[in-house]
Parts: structure tokens; sequence; C-alpha cells
């Protein structure tokens, strides 16, 4: 099944009922699916056959869903891409998808113009806005003024349905290549969580930027999926995020740990908080909790937060604390119903609890590979498992809880040190705001930890101190 044809469902279920409060400006699931389609036939009166990619360069604006929705339904595979992306990143990710049509929002244009000409794959630029629209460039609403038939192309679960690409720090982006079927099994496993289900009587609240797995699958995706209203922002603002979770009502409220962190200082700053309690439902992903967040989140807004774990290369939802009985703080929490997670040392053979090893992930929300990376998709796609790299121990209840990233494991006359471990520990220190761990040579020891601290404000701190209170 196509992915886009839970737009058609929510929009014959629920064709008057509001799918997207944008700046004011309301959408229902009807005006949303008919925007889809004409985005459908607009893209194939350009020329967008099924398969073709279709790159698609914009924040949080409604345009983003309907051309995600609308490519989809074409038989077209989406490039979700970063708008603080350079050009040069631009033009990297652009000529190694081989995009052939790229939709992009003003104010990314310039970037993109500036690489257009190296990118031999690239024949139509569309403009979210207009027209008129620059030069060399179609807008986006001049070509959906199209009276030709919309396409609908199938899609089975292994046809390629995005293309997203993951952050290289060392090394160049790759594309994660995610099917309808990858797409929709994560929606599905996430559903069969009660405590993550959500209905069409949700309000959901996001900020998170939809260019990422987790903000276009988790919230958008789930959203479709059940005919929830999204309250969508396309910047986030602390205090002007709390006036609309109470205005709207906002019973399902997603977010990163930044979010958490930024309203328990607001309400630490004595900050006037309106009533949230309407929040039945708080998640958070993208990166780890710090337990003492989560904790005042629960203490400030009487709200748990449920942490998880996820991959772009997952769809993205692997681990939450929301399938067991409590939060717990520090843990990404159990596997989700059909997801299969091992635990497991240097000879792939599983740990004893409390041990650290790597987290292998099995299930149909696993991605096919990286795009046209067949020795990259080889290193972690081993015998139907995926090696994340990342690394994590169990406790007696099964909870997971993670330690570090495998490849940043520092071996110190033979013992295993994880940074981030020693991270958490040097920050316990009342005048240490954050450190930084990595490890360095050392002619006596093969390798040594090197600690970079930044003081709280106002205070100092010397190695000397650090190392009495560890």
């Amino acid at each position: 099944m196509n992915l886009a044809q839970l737009l058609r469902d929510a929009a014959q279920d629920h064709p008057a009922k509001p799918a997207i409060v944008f700046h004011g400006r309301t959408l229902s699931f009807a005006d949303l699916d008919d925007r889809a389609d004409l985005t459908a036939a607009a893209l194939r009166g350009l020329g967008v056959e099924p398969g073709d990619r279709v790159a698609l360069l914009a924040g949080n604006v409604p345009e983003f869903v309907t051309t995600l929705y609308g490519a989809l339904r074409a038989g077209a595979v989406v490039c979700p891409l970063n708008v603080a992306l350079t050009s040069e990143e631009l033009g990297y990710i652009l000529a190694d998808a081989g995009a052939k049509l790229a939709v992009t929002e003003m104010g990314s244009l310039p970037g993109l113009l500036a690489v257009r000409d190296r990118l031999a794959d690239l024949q139509t630029i569309l403009v979210i806005g207009g027209p008129p629209a620059p030069a060399r460039t179609i807008s986006l609403e001049e070509a959906m003024a199209t009276e030709a038939e919309p396409p609908e192309v199938d899609a089975g679960d292994g046809d390629l349905a995005v293309i997203a690409y993951t952050a290289g720090t060392t090394a160049a982006p790759k594309g994660a290549m995610l099917s309808h079927g990858n797409l929709r099994s994560n929606l599905e496993q996430t559903s069969l969580v009660p405590r993550l289900e959500e209905t069409s009587d949700d309000a959901v609240f996001l900020a998170l930027p939809l260019f990422h797995i987790y903000g276009l699958n988790v919230v958008l995706g789930l959203a479709v999926r059940s005919g929830a209203t999204i309250v969508m922002v396309d910047r986030f603002d602390p205090g002007d995020a709390l006036e609309l979770i109470a205005r709207h009502g906002i019973t399902v409220l997603p977010g990163a740990p930044p979010m958490f962190s930024a309203w328990v200082e607001l309400a630490d700053a004595g900050h006037q908080i309106p009533d949230v309690s309407s929040v039945r439902l708080a998640v958070s992903g993208a990166a780890p909790l710090p337990p003492a967040v989560l904790m005042a989140f629960r203490d400030r807004f009487g709200i748990e937060v449920w942490e998880g774990y996820g991959l772009t290369e997952c769809s993205p939802v692997v681990t939450s604390n929301a399938v067991g009985p409590v939060a717990k703080p520090g843990s990404i929490g159990l596997p989700l119903p059909g997801v299969e997670v091992r635990v497991v040392d240097e000879h792939v053979e599983e740990v004893e609890e409390d041990d650290p090893g790597e987290i292998l992930v099995r299930g149909p929300n696993v991605f096919a590979g990286y795009w046209g990376r067949p020795e990259a998709t080889a290193e972690v796609l081993r015998q139907g498992w995926l090696h994340t790299g990342d690394v994590a121990y169990r406790d007696e209840d099964g909870y997971l809880f993670l330690v570090d990233r495998k490849k940043d494991l520092v071996i110190v006359s033979g013992f295993n040190v994880f940074p981030r471990e020693v991270e958490e520990a040097i920050e316990r220190h009342p005048a240490v705001a954050e450190a930084a761990v990595v490890g360095i040579p050392d002619e006596r020891t093969g390798e040594a930890v090197q600690a970079w601290v930044v003081p709280r404000e106002g205070t100092s701190v010397t190695a000397e101190q650090i190392l009495d209170f560890l």
C-alpha cells in the first residue's frame, strides 16, 4: 500500500476535521488530500515518473505535508532535506540522490541555485509561494493550477518511499532507503503500544522538523494515520509553545531533550505557566534525555515523559519506556511489538545482564540499505540484523540504557572506557555545565581519556578539583 493512502483514508473518514493548524490557518483533511492530488498531477505534468527522486527543501509549513504525500501518490521517492544545509552539502546530496525535481522554500533557493549547474539530473525547481517565481524556477502554486487527473500509483511494501540522509561528521552523508512498508510498519508497531496509540480525538503539537524522520513519521505519520489534528509551528519558542498547547488543548506532546529542558528553565525562572493539563502523552526522542530533566519536567508540569530510542534506518522507533509499566530515568525502554533487539559482544554473542554490548535490530521497519552504497550497507546489515553501532546494557527488567557509540569507545590499558559515562560523571560536579570526552594516543596505555570542561556561569573549577570529585 502506498503511504499516501493514509491521507486519503483520513480525508474519507474525517473530511471536514482540522488536519493542520498553522499560524491561525486551518486546513481540513479534505483540503490536504485535494492539495496532495494537485501536487501529484503537477509533478506528473513536469515529467516525474514512478521511482524518480523529488527533493523537498522546506521547513514546517503545510506545503511540506502536501508535497510529501503528493509526491508519494505520484510514485516518486521523496528526499527530505535539512533547510540548514550549506550549498555544498545540498549539491552533494542532490547529486548523490540523482534528484529530478526539487521543491523549495524561497529562503533556501539561493543555496540551491548556487549548485544547480553542476546537477545533471535536476530538471525542475518548484518554489513554494508566488507566482511570480524567480528566473529558472516555477511557482508551486502555478504548477498546481492544473486540470489534469492526479496519478495514484500503487506501491508494494518493498517499493522505495523516502531517502533520508543521515548527517555525516567524519564521512559524507548516506541516504537511508526507507520503503512504504518500512514506514507503515513502524506506525503500526508504535500504535500497538496502548500509551502511544493516537485517535481522531487527539491534538498533536508539531515543532520537530519535518525533514527529520522523527517529525516525518512519528509525529506527522501517526497523526495522519489516526485522523488527529496537528498544531504546527515553524520555530520553537518555549513560552509561545506552552500558550499554544493550552489554547488548542494539546493531548500529545512529542519533543526532543532541548525542548523539555527549555520548558523546565522557563518554569524555574518564574514564568507564568498556562494550564497544560490537557497533555495525556509526552514523548522524547532524537537524543538522550538527561534523567534530571525528565524528573524536573515531571515535578514542574505533572506530566510523565516517555523516552524512546530510534534510528533513521529503523523508520525510526525501536524502543520506548511506554512499552513498560514505568518510565525509568536514563532508560530508552523496551522494544516495540514486532521489533527484535539483541545486545551483543564483539563475537555477536548475547551479553549478560548489566553488561554493555552493541544494539542489533531486526524487524519490518528496518531499512533496505544505503542508496548507492552496497559496501556501507553490508557493514551494518548482517545476517538479517542491523548493527546500530550504539552500545547499551539491559537491567533486570529488560529495560535498555544507552552507554555510548561503539566507535567512540576508548581502550585504556586494555579496558573499555565509554566517553559518555565519563562525561556524565564529570557533569555531576556542581561547578561543571558541560563536559566532552575524547580518546587521545598514549605511549604507556595505548589510549588515554582527555576531557574538555565548561564551568557553570560565575564559577571556576580546576582539573585537580574534578579528579578529587571523581
